[in-house]
């Protein structure tokens, strides 16, 4: 695991254990320093991103450009999909978090290559839980940051939040190699501040995401997508505008059901 600094795996342990809200560690200089410069070097400019990825435009997430496909990633940005991917690094997080078989996600949903640019945001929220497909269970998340010269007024703090979104325990700033892992469950709230940068920056970060065959302790056999809450201060947009999004995503999803329905009972 050449890719990475020394890691204390004691230290993390501990230092997970203690934690609060839920489970989770803040590491700088998480990769080695050629390492995190010839990935930071690599990533696409932020227009270029657009072509390569999906671009999210609603109510809870705006300007991102999520890259999942990693035969499109640039070489120094495949090699640490690996090294975050291989059997040493995941038996390590297995130990820091005390969860067992931890599997890498081949298909990166959700994850890869991040960018958001000036003007966006990404909402408080918790993910998604299980891939029924698969049938696998999302335990932890995996956050590395790659912005040089990020400035405090330029926002785009990751939260961390109890498990009412009354109060925000941790905002962690996005600098440079800086990595954040935590636990995914039903109390796991987290979101980015809005991103107020300049046109000419984006904020740019990898993700990847970990699972178990195995259900958690916590699993009440009920899946669920995306869940997203408002802030304390965010009053409009937790009585409105949310409620009015997640009824456009489930008429959406009733359509698409509707026409694949259709599809299959009509002759071709």
């Amino acid at each position: 695991m050449d890719v990475f600094n020394h890691i204390d795996r004691e230290a993390l342990r501990a230092k997970v254990r203690s934690a609060s809200p839920f489970p989770h560690f803040c590491v700088d200089d998480f990769l080695a320093e050629d390492s995190a410069e010839q990935v930071c070097e690599a990533f696409p400019p932020f227009e270029v991103a657009t072509k390569l990825g999906r671009t999210f435009s609603s109510v809870n997430e705006k300007r991102k450009i999520q890259i999942v496909d990693s035969r499109k990633f640039p070489p120094p940005l495949q090699k640490l999909n690996e090294a975050l991917s291989c059997r040493e690094f995941l038996d390590l997080l297995s130990y820091v978090f005390d969860i067992p078989n931890l599997l890498a996600d081949e298909e990166l949903a959700g994850g890869g290559i991040h960018q958001t640019g000036a003007q966006g945001r990404l909402d408080v929220h918790v993910d998604f839980n299980y891939i029924e497909k698969r049938a696998l269970h999302r335990r932890l998340n995996i956050l590395i940051y790659f912005n040089k010269g990020w400035r405090q007024e330029w926002g785009g703090n990751i939260e961390l939040w109890d498990r009412k979104v009354k109060v925000c325990h941790h905002s962690f700033a996005p600098i440079f190699n800086r990595c954040i892992v935590f636990e995914t469950s039903e109390i796991s709230f987290h979101g980015v501040t809005p991103v107020t940068c300049p046109d000419t920056v984006s904020r740019k970060s990898f993700a990847a995401y970990y699972y178990t065959k195995e259900a958690p302790a916590h699993w009440t056999g009920e899946s669920h997508s995306t869940i997203f809450r408002a802030r304390p201060d965010e009053k409009l947009k937790g009585a409105i505008l949310m409620p009015a999004e997640k009824a456009m995503r489930w008429t959406r999803e009733l359509l698409y059901r509707g026409k694949k329905s259709l599809k299959r009972v009509l002759p071709s």
